[in-house]
């Protein structure tokens, strides 16, 4: 598929979701990865990666059977050294 141009996150699918929902994003180059979720009044709830990723594209797994339906956010970071750049999502689970 080759090495993506540049950072992308997708929106979560499928989305409203129950219990568990994928997330995708695109990494340019190699770097530390963050990947977390809130809930609506910013509490963190999960911490999905964390850590140093190779370029390319990936699907992470989230599973929300322990939390309340509602609003979600999911913010995934990514620093290589010489840029930092982030990406907000909202997404709903309906339980």
């Amino acid at each position: 598929v080759g090495i993506p141009t540049q950072f992308t996150v997708k929106q979560n699918y499928p989305n409203p979701f129950n219990p568990s929902t994928k997330i995708d994003f695109a990494l340019p180059k190699d770097g530390n990865v963050k990947l977390t979720v809130y809930d609506n009044s910013g509490k963190l709830v999960a911490t999905l990666a964390d850590g140093f990723k190779v370029s390319g594209y990936y699907s992470i797994n989230f599973n929300a059977s322990n939390l309340s339906s509602g609003i979600y956010f999911y913010k995934v970071e990514f620093n290589n050294g010489s840029e930092s750049v982030f990406k907000v999502n909202k997404m709903l689970l309906v339980k």
